[in-house]
């Protein structure tokens, strides 16, 4: 059949075949037309409904997991066998990165002290430092607890300034001969952002009860005496820490001043310094962890109980935004395909 668009053939049958074609084709495009707008409707109610219904199991699982905490939070002095079956254990604890408070270690370590199954602890640090009254508290509940129950610091690969504040409490030290400790020292930073502060014009006026209670503004440079104030500070900080060092480590404070000047040593020479007691990995630790104790034979390892606060916190940033995001994303690239369809 052959049909010219744009010419009509009156009382002819082809007439009436080309009637029916174009009948034919506007039926087919009516009902692509409305495919479409049911696709797209349909696009819009399946991303609705994954919202809605992620929405829902967020709040569950939010729900349900903060009354689990609950629940166990008052077990925080709980411990979890890891390894062997042994009656006397070592118990392990992390203290990793840098260290801005000591609370929840200090937890930890109070729990094994109080655990009669726990012989002895290794305190594997992996730190480069930081503040420095925290990293001292670490210190002392390490030295406090190794007077009761022996304790051996495992170093990783960084164990220095604070970490390794941190890591003198301890009756014995381990450390790998590549391990990066040492950094006896203490610093401070200010920024002085007083010329790009003023030209994107931005002033502040300061209203003070004394000359030096704004100390370490970053609108300006140090006075003079602030610097010299700050320096005292530090001075005395530092003066403690080398104390502590030569207390610790049995070495005296002329030798320590030597080399407490912020540099760093691989665990290698930390050794011949006196720094650290010997070279080895974590479960060098343990064994001497164990013979300090009295243990005979492979000991039991205990780990704390995870914090539930950081597990809830983990699960929820994971199951949370991320997996709404994930189901939109879905929804909408299944309703481009075939399989969605309006009848």
């Amino acid at each position: 059949m052959r049909c010219e668009i744009g010419k009509l053939f009156l009382d002819s049958p082809l007439t009436q075949d080309c009637g029916n074609a174009m009948t034919d084709m506007n039926t087919q495009d009516s009902t692509r037309s409305a495919q479409g707008r049911c696709r797209g409707s349909n696009t819009i109610l399946i991303a609705l409904a994954t919202i809605g219904v992620l929405a829902i199991v967020t709040t569950t699982a939010f729900f349900g997991l903060g009354a689990l905490l609950i629940k166990t939070i008052s077990k925080s002095n709980s411990v979890t066998v890891v390894e062997g079956g042994a009656a006397d254990k070592v118990g392990i604890i992390h203290i990793n990165g840098v260290i801005t408070e000591s609370e929840n270690t200090v937890r930890q370590m109070l729990a094994f002290s109080k655990n009669p199954d726990v012989k002895a602890m290794v305190i594997r640090i992996d730190s480069p430092g930081g503040a420095v009254g925290a990293s001292q508290e670490l210190f002392q509940e390490i030295r406090d607890i190794d007077s009761k129950k022996p304790v051996v610091v495992s170093m990783g690969s960084v164990a220095a300034s604070g970490g390794y504040y941190a890591a003198i409490g301890a009756r014995r030290i381990v450390a790998n001969p590549g391990t990066i400790t040492g950094s006896i020292g203490v610093i401070m930073k200010i920024p002085n952002l007083q010329k790009l502060m003023e030209k994107i014009g931005i002033g502040t006026t300061v209203i003070k009860s004394g000359k030096l209670k704004d100390l370490g503004a970053v609108n300006r440079s140090l006075t003079p005496e602030e610097k010299a104030v700050l320096e005292d500070v530090m001075n005395d900080i530092h003066e403690q820490f080398m104390e502590d060092v030569a207390k610790s480590r049995n070495i005296p404070m002329e030798k320590v001043r030597k080399i407490a000047d912020g540099r760093i040593f691989s665990g290698r020479q930390a050794k011949k310094l006196g720094l650290i007691d010997q070279l080895g990995d974590l479960r060098t630790a343990v064994h001497a962890a164990a013979e300090e104790a009295g243990i005979k034979g492979e000991p039991g390892l205990l780990y704390p109980e995870k914090d539930k606060l950081k597990m809830l916190r983990e699960i929820l940033e994971d199951s949370g935004a991320g997996t709404i995001a994930k189901g939109i994303k879905k929804a909408l690239t299944d309703s481009n395909t075939d399989a969605v369809t309006c009848r």
